[in-house]
């Protein structure tokens, strides 16, 4: 397991990042997720019902403008009465002028909750993501936790904010629509609702197979979200191995997939609403057969006819709406439950209800019979009994894999040890808060990780209230100050995404001045000169010997030259402190240590030259 902070490598399967989607399969309806999903409504439940007034105003004036025209034509046009005319003409272009407004006034109002939810839900859902435990993040692929940011959210912003509305407003046209039409004329009614039932099995149908054609492309999309994120992240492993080739050709099949998905949906649709359109010609010439046939016997007048026709065009288009809102529907529970289901981790890495602040920390570190391992009967440490007194510096040292990143890790308590203890000033670290204890603690990783911002910014990242002067200072006292200066924007230089501005080796000092402002009580230094040249290794390390001084320290090395001054060396292998002392007590013992020493050291020696 890395300690680092940087992006760390992956295997490309194209379907990797579709198992955290397809986890969840989602239900038609689930009172548990509707009711967590409206408690997010609740803060702007004044706007949405300003929005419900202004749609169902929409709707009123939906209704009225048909009626306006039957009237004109009954009432004014029949009898040409040219002055009444005049004014229901007036009437009517108010009527849809007010429409208009409403129909603006409506779709601002829940555009403008719509925004303010996307906002909330996605702040809440990354604030939970920096909640979690490492281990939740060891086991879920980025792509996937993208996906439900962007995809997941999305399709719940669009029910909570339009499609709840949109349903019942749909709902009220209409019953409005088919009792205002009764009320014109019961018997033409219903024959024109005669193509009702043909249009909701039809719904029926393209609901069924829309839930499954819908639900396909968001894990489409989620697999070409996870794996766009993934290889932009690997951009320079995939170059430095020439793999641009391959990797477009399996990015393409992703692509394909995704493509055939949606072309899928599209073609689903397409069939479908054609079909509604022949139901609506189809009312269309009942209307006219029928209506026309009473029309010419003096029953029904033409302004009824024309009402109707009117009616009938607006009539199916809430039934149309209804049978995708239905998939909104599906897709905002399916969403909603793997949100929730995230919302709803409890980390393992938690504040116990008294945990205590720490204070002042003397430096005191106690490793006290850990055992620890990430996944069942692996273990990773066994029994590792240590001591670090104040100001002291411990050296961890040994094989690649031997778990000297894991004490560093359980020092932070990103995790917690299997059995054992770890305290700090004989307080246990499960005992205290996690930003106390994390506050006291300074980390140089060893992969440098600089976020997007200027170089001030990095190096102010753990005290972002500290002044110029304090920045300048830290960064003199890691020896960057004199590469910042010389850069054009020195301090206000922007950092690229990757930090490819920056060699690897001015990366790790300025992460270097960043744990110096912050004045740690206790120093874990892992790896931090392991991959950079031999110029800026002695920059650091003169640094980190001013650093370190009069504070505790734990260094984790593989150069081994860079820990013979430490106070003890522990070297770890197959998870156990297999021996411990100083550097000149180790090589006596003619041990691992002194087995590693002579393998980095004396091979490396040239051999002295004959004669």
């Amino acid at each position: 397991m890395g300690f680092g902070f940087g992006p760390t490598g992956g295997v490309h399967r194209p379907h990797v990042h579709l198992r955290d989607y397809t986890e969840v399969q989602g239900k038609v309806f689930d009172w548990q997720i509707v009711r967590e999903l409206l408690g997010y409504l609740v803060p702007y439940r004044r706007k949405m019902l300003e929005g419900a007034a202004w749609m169902l105003v929409s709707s009123g004036l939906a209704l009225l403008a048909p009626f306006l025209i039957k009237t004109t034509i009954d009432d004014y046009i029949a009898v040409g009465d040219t002055s009444g005319l005049i004014w229901m003409a007036l009437a009517i272009m108010v009527a849809y002028g007010l429409d208009f407004i409403v129909s603006w006034r409506q779709r601002l109002t829940l555009g403008t909750v719509g925004n303010s939810l996307l906002q909330v839900m996605r702040y809440r859902l990354f604030t939970k993501y920096q909640e979690l435990s490492m281990s939740y993040f060891d086991t879920h692929e980025t792509g996937t936790l993208i996906a439900r940011m962007a995809s997941d959210v999305g399709v719940i912003n669009d029910l909570l904010a339009n499609g709840i509305i949109s349903m019942l407003n749909d709902f009220v046209l209409l019953i409005s629509i088919t009792v205002v039409m009764f009320l014109l004329n019961a018997r033409l009614a219903l024959m024109t609702l005669s193509v009702l039932p043909i249009m909701v099995i039809a719904t029926l149908i393209f609901g069924r197979y829309a839930r499954v054609a819908y639900r396909n492309t968001r894990e489409k999309v989620s697999i070409l979200t996870g794996r766009l994120a993934e290889d932009l992240s690997a951009m320079r492993v995939i170059q430095a191995f020439a793999e641009e080739d391959r990797t477009s050709r399996d990015f393409d099949q992703v692509n394909r997939e995704n493509r055939d998905a949606h072309v899928s949906a599209v073609a689903l649709s397409s069939f479908f609403t054609p079909v509604l359109e022949v139901m609506s010609f189809l009312a269309v010439a009942i209307i006219l057969w029928f209506g026309g046939r009473s029309a010419i016997a003096g029953t029904v007048t033409v302004g009824v006819i024309v009402a109707f026709l009117t009616y009938t065009s607006r009539l199916f288009q809430p039934i149309l709406d209804l049978s995708m809102i239905f998939n909104t529907w599906q897709a905002a529970m399916a969403g909603g439950e793997r949100v929730q289901s995230i919302i709803h981790i409890n980390p393992e890495i938690q504040d116990k209800p008294d945990a205590i602040e720490l204070e002042e920390v003397k430096g005191h570190v106690e490793f006290d019979h850990v055992d620890f391992r990430y996944v069942k009967d692996a273990p990773v440490l066994q029994d590792v009994s240590f001591e670090v007194q104040p100001g002291e510096t411990v050296a961890l040292v040994g094989p690649t894999g031997a778990g000297k990143t894991t004490i560093a890790s359980l020092l932070m308590r990103f995790y917690d040890v299997t059995s054992g203890a770890v305290r700090i000033d004989g307080h246990d670290v499960r005992d205290v808060k996690l930003d106390s204890l994390r506050r006291r603690l300074g980390v140089v990783p060893q992969e440098p990780f600089l976020f997007q911002g200027t170089i001030a910014e990095n190096i102010a990242f753990g005290r972002p209230t500290a002044s110029q002067e304090e920045i300048v200072a830290a960064a003199k006292a890691a020896n960057a100050h004199e590469f910042v200066s010389d850069l054009p924007d020195g301090y206000d230089t922007h950092i690229q995404e990757g930090s490819t501005n920056l060699s690897l080796g001015q990366r790790q000092l300025i992460c270097l001045a960043r744990v110096i402002l912050v004045q740690p009580s206790i120093l874990v230094l892992d790896e931090a000169t392991s991959s950079v040249d031999l110029r800026t290794e002695a920059l650091i390390q003169d640094a980190m010997q001013e650093l370190m001084s009069g504070r505790t320290s734990l260094v984790i090395a593989h150069r081994l030259v860079t820990v013979q001054r430490a106070n003890t060396l522990l070297v770890i292998d197959g998870g156990r402190i297999v021996e411990r002392g100083t550097h000149q007590e180790l090589l006596a013992r003619d041990g691992v240590y002194a087995h590693l020493y002579q393998t980095q050291f004396l091979s490396s020696e040239e051999p002295a030259p004959v004669g």
